[in-house]
Parts: C-alpha cells; structure tokens; sequence
C-alpha cells in the first residue's frame, strides 16, 4: 500500500484548478465518482493533466460528498471511486461492488472557528474534549450535513463526546448540506466553529476571522482510498482505462 500527504503539498504549492490537455477520442474517458476535497484543494488541477498527456485517458470527475460518490459508483455510474471514509469503503468492497481498496494518499482535519475562540478551545489538544467544550458554550457550529466523509468524521467526534447535535440541529448546531468551501463560506460568515480538511483549507481565501484552533489529534488523521468498481457489477465499467488510471496513482509517478 501507498499513501503520501499530497494534498496538502499541492495546495502549498500554489496549484492550480485548470485542466487542458489534447483533445481526447470520445471512448477514452473514464469517470472517477470523488469527494469535494480533491477537487477544491487543487489535487486533481495538478494531477489530471500529468495523467491524460501520459496516457491518452481523459478522467472526468464527480465531485460530490463521499456518501453521494459511494451511491454513484454502486449505481455504475463511475469507472472509479475515490473518497476517505474507510469503513464505507470497505463495505462497498465487501458488497461486491468494488474490485479492491487502495490507500493512495492522506491529509488530516482541522477544526477551525473565530479568534475570539468563545468555546476556549484552543489551549486543548484533543479534538472530543473541544467538541464537547463547543457544545457546552453552544458556540455556532457549522457542519457539511451532506453524508461525506468529512461530515462522518465529524459525526463520530460528536457522538464519542457523547453529543447528541441531532437534537440542536438548526440552534447552534447549524448544517448546510453542502461542500466544504460553502460550508466554510458559512462558517466565515457566521463566525462559526466547523471541521475541516486541510487541504481545503489552505486553499479557501474566504477565511475572514476564522484560524485553525484544533489540529494534531491523531483522531483526525484523515486516509484516502482508491476502489474499481466491479465490473461484474456494472459490466460496462471501463476496467482496463479505470485500473490504469488507480496503477498510475500508486506508482512512483504518481505518487
């Protein structure tokens, strides 16, 4: 298995969203079914237009939520299925609806919110202690809502802080059903607390009065996985151009 903390190094690197490239023949895509997070951090702006001069393979991508892209890739509407919540991805193999999980990369969440910091969550390390503080001070909380992975992730922060936001839901606890970069326009605006990658983060411009007050929890480690749909699912899954493309992820190369 490999993974490397590319997200974040593109994003630092200053990458851009455009992908150009020759014109492709019409029969030489594949769609990738993503979450929000490679597609806002710049990830696949960088890597896209390597791959494509490489192989001739055009990728198109879905960049929704990870619960919406685990739905689409289990309807066979992708080749390929790329998002970060292992479990979910692990039972789409275990369903038969993949072929097998690759871990291709990583970054980690952060919880950003106000400088003024009402929760008074900054001097703690620990990601379910200041979740609990959060509620505690019903601080506004921004969350995705949306069934991604980073909202799963966020969900098991509250519920290990035995936190039962369902039940503040629309008070302080406010859900956008949205991606991350309005979830985090909402946050700004709000002068809110919310979960976040970082690698969406480091490229969100918006940030107004909004800081990092919690990273380093190794709760918040956040993996990635690559998965091809089973063709014996979907038999018009485009195997060889879809496995080229998770091969070329996990080489030197790619990585």
């Amino acid at each position: 298995m490999r993974r490397s903390a590319i997200l974040n190094a593109l994003v630092a690197a200053g990458l851009g969203l455009a992908v150009g490239g020759p014109a492709i023949a019409q029969d030489r895509f594949i769609t990738v079914a993503s979450t929000t997070s490679t597609e806002n951090s710049g990830l696949f702006g960088h890597l896209l237009p390597m791959f494509q001069k490489k192989t001739g393979i055009e990728v198109r991508v879905v960049a929704v939520g990870t619960g919406q892209a685990i739905e689409l890739a289990r309807n066979g509407d992708a080749d390929v299925l790329f998002v970060h919540h292992k479990a979910s991805e692990e039972q789409f193999v275990g369903d038969g609806f993949g072929v097998e999980r690759h871990e291709v990369m990583y970054n980690d969440y952060v919880v950003v919110g106000p400088a003024s910091d009402p929760a008074g969550i900054k001097s703690s390390k620990d990601a379910i202690d200041a979740m609990d503080r959060i509620a505690e001070a019903e601080a506004p909380f921004a969350s995705r809502g949306d069934d991604s992975g980073t909202n799963k992730a966020e969900l098991s922060l509250w519920q290990e802080a035995g936190i039962d936001v369902a039940g503040a839901s629309g008070s302080w606890y406010r859900e956008t059903g949205s991606g991350m970069g309005p979830t985090l326009n909402t946050a700004a605006g709000m002068d809110a607390y919310a979960l976040t990658d970082r690698g969406t983060w480091l490229s969100f411009e918006n940030r107004q009065n909004l800081e990092i007050v919690i990273e380093g929890d190794p709760r918040l480690f956040n993996q990635y996985g690559i998965i091809l749909v089973n063709p014996e699912k979907h038999p018009h899954v485009k195997t060889e151009l879809g496995q080229t493309f998770i091969d070329w992820l996990l080489s030197d190369e790619g990585q």
